[in-house]
Parts: structure tokens; sequence; C-alpha cells
């Protein structure tokens, strides 16, 4: 093996000499390229060799970087199919585009290498003559490997040469353009900014590129696997109208879920997707790829199916959705057993199947109601890991940190309710329906007007309903029927990502919402089924816009309960220095909600006894997993790190939005901690000016047990001891040399030596303390401080 790779890099080190005029003469040095077959089946030799030795490599370090709609290239390292795809020039988060761009979803947009090569995606593997010469010389990653290789990261603290910005401009050469490429930019070589691989990960890679990287076929199902994929298939394909307008609903809400089988009790589960098909269950998979999962699939009779996720699980697109028989039994009792009539199924047409409103409107409201709130998490999840994996723009839209409340889906499930949600059809249409291309000033015009038209009749009907204060009371509020943590959702803004938990977390935030069926349904098929990330500008600035809409209807909903003098200053309070044009424009001449609240108030502070009383009605539910507590730390230490949440002033702009400590306690157990940074905002109207509405004396932190957020900016590492240290260092921030010394003395930056091994220490405490939350974090915003 020694003799071998010395041979290897004597090769590589002759053709060094001549980079420039191999650049212009693969095709007469190697021959012409061509795709190449790089699978080898389960039982070979070359597949054990690739699961077991290098794809753990690529995964914990390339995928860590390449995985999203955001990874640099388009380069997508997560799958056999993503690597054999390659990289494109083309920008996917292009937010000037003025038309809609062609989609390039893995697995949906082509079905085979060589049309992947006809949108314009280069190879990185060596598709010419396949000998070890021609592997390492003309294969781009075994190029930018050995790059890295003969110029390693200097040797500093705060790296000079690269640029980390998430919107920096991306430089993705082919084969043919590399030697200039590495001319130019000599220390941005793989892994780019980050410590080299250690000599075993190097060899690895490099004798499995030369071999020609030949890579493991599909891993079967097991026969349970296989089982539960016929029961569920079966199912969601009856003929009946009733099931299939069902199976249409239930796909179009968990088409971006990873689902899996809870009842099987695997460790580590087997996660699948649903998708539609041309072809019924028994028969091959013909996967039906539309930009959108209600759009014309172009097939008289659509299946929905099961197919295994072929990708490494990464925490910023992880949904986990659970399938059991419990869920069957909801399923059958809502959707199936349940007493409505089905004569004809809905349309594909826009103006139908972008609404829901319209398109189930034979579906009880109670029943989609309580299909969302089942796993709500999921659901409120979608909002935010599904579409997109960037997305300030669609982001700034909510506050850092607020709570998540939701409407009784049983009180709310009389006649009356349904009718008033039936006669609003019109009025509760979606900016989706103008499809990709959007024209946003005159649509966001007429889209207000008709919010403007719901909201008034919305007031006369509730106005009427809870006339003289009557039923408006904390009853009104879904306590999980005493056992589904999902009636409590904490929703964390990270800057330009966010994250949804279960449970209350943090102290009492500013903000809360209280979401009815309209509500949520409407932001699902705002923000998940009908959001294109291909889209135009038009089309996602006016989502953008129209969800300023669906978060004022949220948070109005929650200060119904408050005492009728407070909500008006309360909500106020919530949107400072903004004009009062844009207010009187977003609400319109609403006739407000005007009825006493039956919550008792005995204080002048009346939203902190509300918090409180809702936290009594979800008592039974709350998650206590991510306070801290049962630690094994000292009670004094757990205190001091407790006491972090009370920290609030200018000092901590200077902190990332994620920050992640590993803590080693006295008795040498590793205990994991998130650190999250809650910009404050005096209000979050502004589209493009967010930093002008920022509030940085009011910005605070919540320190929190565990994993919450996907893209980390710093690592900090420490012993239980110096917990007093790193309180007393986090309290005196003030400037960035401040901040940087609290770096110089506990972090683990992208420059240090030990940044991969602490990597698979925060990988392996999250995977074995959560398998089936657990997803590769992403270092796309490790910052280099």
């Amino acid at each position: 093996m020694k003799l071998r790779k010395f041979l290897l890099l004597t090769v590589v080190m002759l053709f060094a000499g001549c980079a420039t005029y191999a650049g212009l003469n693969y095709d007469q040095l190697f021959g012409e390229a061509q795709v190449r077959e790089r699978r080898s089946e389960m039982s070979s030799s070359h597949s054990e060799f690739f699961l077991n030795e290098v794809k753990p490599i690529i995964d914990n370090r390339c995928v860590v970087c390449h995985a999203c709609y955001d990874a640099p290239c388009q380069l997508k390292l997560s799958s056999v199919e993503g690597i054999d795809r390659g990289a494109s020039k083309d920008l996917v988060y292009e937010g000037t585009r003025l038309t809609a761009a062609k989609p390039t979803r893995l697995f949906e947009d082509a079905n085979t290498t060589a049309q992947w090569r006809d949108l314009g995606f280069h190879p990185i593997l060596n598709e010419r003559a396949q000998n070890p010469t021609a592997n390492l010389e003309a294969g781009l990653v075994a190029k930018m490997l050995m790059q890295k290789e003969a110029h390693p990261l200097p040797d500093q603290k705060q790296l000079e040469g690269f640029d980390f910005a998430i919107d920096r401009s991306q430089v993705c050469p082919t084969i043919e353009e590399y030697a200039q490429y590495q001319q130019e930019n000599p220390t941005w070589g793989m892994p780019y900014g980050m410590p080299n691989l250690d000599n075993k990960e190097y060899s690895t890679l490099i004798n499995w590129l030369s071999d020609g990287a030949v890579m493991s076929a599909p891993i079967p199902l097991t026969q349970d696997q296989k089982r539960l994929v016929d029961e569920y298939e079966t199912l969601l394909n009856k003929n009946s109208l009733k099931v299939r307008l069902a199976a249409r609903y239930i796909y179009e809400h968990l088409f971006l879920s990873h689902l899996y089988f809870s009842d099987l009790n695997e460790h580590q589960p087997r996660f699948f997707s649903l998708v539609r098909s041309s072809t019924p269950p028994g028969e091959p998979v013909k996967r039906i790829a539309t930009r959108r999962p209600y759009d014309d699939p172009g097939v008289e009779r659509v299946y929905y199916r099961l197919i295994p996720e072929q990708g490494t699980i990464v925490d910023k697109t992880h949904m986990p959705f659970a399938l059991n028989e419990q869920r069957i039994a909801s399923w059958k009792e809502w959707f199936i057993d349940a007493n409505y009539t089905v004569s004809e199924l809905p349309g594909y047409e826009p103006e139908v199947a972008a609404n829901p409103m319209t398109a189930f409107i034979n579906m009880p409201v109670k029943a989609r109601f309580k299909f969302m709130l089942d796993n709500s998490q999921n659901t409120i999840n979608a909002f935010i890991k599904g579409p997109v994996c960037r997305g300030q723009l669609a982001l700034n839209v909510i506050n850092d940190r607020f709570w998540v409340f939701f409407i009784d889906p049983d009180k709310s499930a009389i006649p009356e309710v349904s009718e008033f949600y039936r006669s609003q059809a019109e009025n509760l249409k979606l900016p989706a329906e103008l499809e990709s291309n959007t024209l946003p000033i005159t649509n966001w015009v007429s889209y207000s007007r008709q919010q403007a038209n719901y909201l008034e009749a919305k007031s006369e009907f509730i106005n009427n309903w809870f006339k003289g204060g009557r039923y408006l009371t904390t009853d009104l509020i879904w306590d999980g029927n005493g056992t589904n943590p999902n009636a409590a959702l904490t929703v964390f803004r990270h800057f330009d990502s966010a994250t949804v938990v279960q449970g209350l977390v943090g102290e009492p935030p500013k903000t809360a919402w209280i979401m009815d069926y309209a509500l949520i349904e409407r932001i699902h098929y705002l923000l998940v089924a009908g959001f294109d990330v291909y889209g135009n500008f038009g089309h996602q600035l006016m989502t953008r816009m129209f969800m300023d809409f669906l978060r004022l209807e949220g948070e109005s909903n929650f200060v119904t309960l408050l005492p009728r003098d407070e909500r008006h200053k309360e909500q106020s309070s919530w949107y400072r220095d903004q004009s009062p044009q844009l207010s009187d424009f977003l609400l319109r001449n609403v006739k407000p909600f005007d009825q006493p609240t039956q919550v008792s108030y005995t204080t002048d502070d009346p939203k902190t006894e509300l918090y409180a009383k809702l936290k009594a009605v979800l008592e039974p539910i709350l998650d206590n997993r991510y306070q801290i507590e049962d630690t094994g730390f000292s009670p004094k230490n757990e205190a001091l790190l407790r006491s972090i949440d009370n920290i609030k002033g200018t000092g901590l702009a200077n902190f990332p939005q994620i920050t992640m400590l590993m803590i080693e306690s006295s008795a040498g157990k590793d205990q994991l901690f998130t650190l999250l940074h809650n910009s404050a905002h005096t209000n979050i109207s502004s589209l493009f000016d967010e930093e002008s509405n920022r509030d940085p004396q009011n910005d605070d932190l919540t320190l929190v047990r565990g994993v919450i957020g996907s893209y980390p900016a710093a690592y900090l590492s420490l012993k239980e001891s110096q917990i007093p240290q790193l309180v007393e260092m986090i309290k005196n921030v003030q400037t960035e040399q401040d901040y940087v010394k609290l770096l110089d003395t506990f972090a683990i930056r992208r420059s240090s030596p030990e940044f991969w091994p602490f990597s698979d220490r925060v990988h392996k405490w999250y995977k074995q303390s959560y398998p089936i939350e657990f997803g590769l974090l992403d270092y796309n915003r490790f910052e280099n401080r």
C-alpha cells in the first residue's frame, strides 16, 4: 500500500509540472469525457469500502458544507446521485432574477447523470479514461484535495485570504478551468477554509478516487420495511374519491417530511419520502416532478408512493415524521370514516389547487386542523426548514424568539365556523396562485384588500360569537389532550435560518401567536406548498409581504385574551417607529375585535400573567429537555448557566446567532449546549433595511441544553470548573475585542487543528442523545473571528 501511494504521488508531481498544459489538453491526454457507471453491487468489496471507509469521511468532512440549496456550486455530496451530478455555476439564490429559473432539484428534475450534464452540471470525478493517473489528474475532487495537501491552512487564528460570507461570489471551476483556479487561489483547496484531512482520511479518499470512485448501489429495504411500505401505499391508493382526496391532502402536507416506521423501534431508523407517481403500488416508482406538490401531474391518476431517502440526513432539512398504528387509526378516523361526501375531486388549476380552502372545501375543517396539529412541530418546521436553506428576506418577517399556541380543534369544530371558512374561500386566496413569475406591487395591493375583507368578516363573526366575552378564556387553547407535546412550540430565528422546538423555551418572549385553522393552513400553502425557491424576485417578495398579514393575524389572536384596554397598547409596543401609513395599509379599516376577555387578571402586567396561565394549562405536555437541569454539574454551576438568560444589552450584538458549547463535567461526561443570540427589533415590517429596525439594547440570550439550530457559527469547549469564568466573560462582553478574548479562551476555531475532532465529538453526542432527530450540522455560517 505504501509503495502504491508513493507511485501515485510521483505521477501526480510529474503531472503537476504541466498543469496548464493538461488543463488545455485533457481530451488528448485521457480521451473524451463520458458519463461513467460508478455503482457496484452491495455485496462487492468496492461497495463495502465505500460504505465503511469512504462515505463516513465524505459525510463528516464534506457534506457538512455541501448538502442543501446553498451548497457552494450546487454541489451536493450527501448522496451517490449528488456526487455523480457534480457542480454548477448557476445560483439557486438569485434574489434579483426577473423570471423564474429552471428547477434543479436532485432526484426530481433529472433522472440520470447524462441529463444533469445537459442541464449544465459539470463532473467532479474523472469521466475520461479510467486509470489511476487520469482519475487523479482529470478529477476535480482529487485535484482539490491534493491542492489542500500542498497548501495547508496558514498558522493563523483568524484566517486571511478567504471569503466566508454566505453571499460571496462563488468560484466553480470545471476541471478544464482548474489550473487557473489553483494559480489564483492556491490556499483554496478542499475542505475550503477548514483544517486539512488527517493522513488516513486523505489516503483513503485518494485511493478511492484513483480506483475510479466506485460507490454502492442503493441499500435494500428489510422485509419489515417492505411490508410497511406496502401497507401505507395500499392505504393511500384505494379507489374511493374520499381516500383519493385524503391522500392528496396528506401528500401536500408531508411531501418534505422524512417518514419513518416508529413501530419497528429501529435505533437508527430508515427514512422515506412520500412522492407522487404515475405508477401504482407493485410497480417501479415513476416520480412526477412538478414545481409545487399541487401542480397538474399530467396523468389521469396519481399514486402516492413511499421511496427510501438516498441522501445522508442533514439537520437543516431533516423533519422526522413517525408512521405507526396510532397514526393510521387517526387518519382513518379523521379522513375516511368521518361523515362527509366527496362527489368529485378538485382540479389542478392554480386558482383551485393553490387555495386549500377551495381545493379541500368538502373535507371537514376539524379533520384538517387535527391533522396539522397532531405533529404541529413538523407542520411549522416545514415553514422554516422545507423550501429554503437560506432566507433573510423571508425570515425578517418574524421575531427572533416567540411562542406559539393553538385553538382547540374540538372547540372550534362547530358548523358555524366551518360555514364561515366556506364563505370566505375567495378572500382566503394565496399569492401562489400567481405561480413563479409575479409582479409584486400591483398584486400586493389586490391581496391586501382581500386580506382586509377577510379580517373584517372575521372580526364581525368573532365579535358576535364571543359577544359579552362568552367562551373567551384559556379553555380555547389546545392542551394537546394532556399527552401531545406539540401543543406548545417555540420558534427561534437565526437571521437567515430558523428552528422550531416543542415546549415554551426561555424567558417569556415579547410576542406570541395563537393559530387557528385558517391561519396555519394558509401559512403552509404560502411558505411551503406554494413557495418556489426558483421563482422570480416578485414571487419571493410577494410571499414575504403577504406573510406580514399572517403574522399580524397570529399576534392579534393572542392579544384577544388580554384585557380590552391592553390589546392595542401591547401590540403597538411590538411595532415602534413603524410608519402609520404602513400600519393603516396593512390593517385597512378593519373593525377590531372588541369583546371583553373572561381571563381574570390581578396585576398591571397582564401579558406575564397570561403566559403563566397558559403554562399552567399546558404543564402536562411541556417538554423540559432544553432546560438546564440534571446535567451532572453542581447546582451552583447549573444556576450560573441559567443566569445567562438574564443577560441583556448592546454588547450581545457581538455574539453570533448560534454558538454551541461542549462542557465536560467534573465526572468526565460531555454535555452539549446551544447559546442563542436573540436580536431585538423595534418592529419587523421593513423589507430591505432590517438593520435600521434593530434595537440592540434589548438583545438577550437563551442557553439551552442540546442542539437548537443547524448552522453553528462558533464552537466553545471547556470544563465544568471553567463555567464561572465563562459566564463572567459573557456578561462583560461589550466590544468585538471582548468577544475575541472569549474566543481566545474557549473557542475551537475553524483554523484550529482540533476542529475536526471536536466536530466529531459534537455529532457523536447529538446522534447518541437524539438518534431520530439527528442530522449533520452545517458549517456554511461558521465564523472566522
